[in-house]
């Protein structure tokens, strides 16, 4: 091999220091540039959502909506703007989001695979939440099971029952199901059925059913209660009555007319007759 086939090798350390100490300068001050620009971006956006998230509270607020429905959508937009303004942040360091958003896109749909139960419960959540077919406090009937709702959740519905268990049901079968709201109106009507004998006098009966409803003040002149002969049983004339009041006295006014009537009809000679079947007996020769 010849002397001019060789390769120089003879190099200058310090001029390829100094070329390697301007490419880090360069890269450490474009680092630094896209840093701050992404640390701006990241407070003043969170400082913006902040606002945006408060001014959807002040005008909720000024507007008497419900304080579930105000948190709900005010978390919402507020992880919603943080979203963004965490994507735009990352890419101002320079990284690729296609590729990121791509991922978690992915991953999303996995998730949302895996909970597919949540996210129905989530879904009736939203529904509840906008719609309104019960707020807390009120006494309901759903899924199966009846008591007042104690606190709604993004997705459960909690019940405390009559007996005071605590309930737990997920949204979805609530909004599955036939939903019974006992508080959404201020008055509720009472039905009785009073049974009594064929040998009394159904005007008198009449008489004494209306005058214990008008010595009640709980009961409502409008609209007017209902007393009539509904019924034409086996072993008894049975009176309809459907007096009606507030919702709030529904159970109190029931179960303290029942007793009146019972004390009353005693006084009076009215009697209560039990089911009974005439027995005739003959008597067969043996021819």
């Amino acid at each position: 091999m010849d002397a001019k086939d060789v390769p120089n090798l003879d190099f200058d350390l310090n001029t390829v220091w100094d070329q390697f100490l301007l490419m880090v300068q360069t890269t450490g001050v474009e680092f630094v540039k896209n840093l701050a620009g992404a640390l701006i971006i990241f407070y003043v956006g969170r400082w913006v959502a902040g606002m945006v998230v408060r001014g959807i509270a002040t005008v909720m607020q000024k507007n008497n909506m419900d304080k579930t429905l105000e948190t709900f959508i005010c978390n919402l937009v507020r992880m919603t703007l943080i979203l963004f303004v965490i994507i735009a942040a990352v890419n101002q360091l320079g990284i690729q989001t296609t590729s990121l958003i791509a991922v978690l896109g992915a991953a999303g749909l996995a998730v949302g695979l895996a909970l597919q139960g949540s996210l129905s419960n989530f879904a009736s959540g939203v529904l509840i939440i906008l719609f309104r077919p019960y707020k807390v406090g009120d006494y309901i009937e759903g899924a199966g099971v009846i008591g007042s709702v104690e606190d709604m959740q993004i997705l459960t519905t909690v019940l405390t029952t009559g007996d005071n268990k605590r309930v737990i049901v997920p949204n979805s079968q609530i909004m599955g199901s036939i939903i019974t709201n006992y508080s959404s109106n201020d008055r509720r009507r009472i039905d009785l059925v009073v049974g009594v004998s064929y040998d009394d006098d159904i005007d008198k009966v009449r008489d004494e059913l209306k005058a214990l409803v008008a010595a009640d003040d709980r009961i409502l002149d409008d609209p007017a209660c209902l007393i009539a002969v509904s019924e034409l049983a086996d072993s008894s004339v049975n009176f309809i009555l459907r007096p009606w009041v507030k919702t709030s006295d529904y159970s109190a006014v029931k179960f303290s007319l029942t007793e009146a009537i019972k004390k009353r009809f005693d006084e009076v000679g009215i009697s209560f007759p039990f089911p009974q079947h005439d027995v005739h007996l003959h008597n067969v020769s043996a021819d």
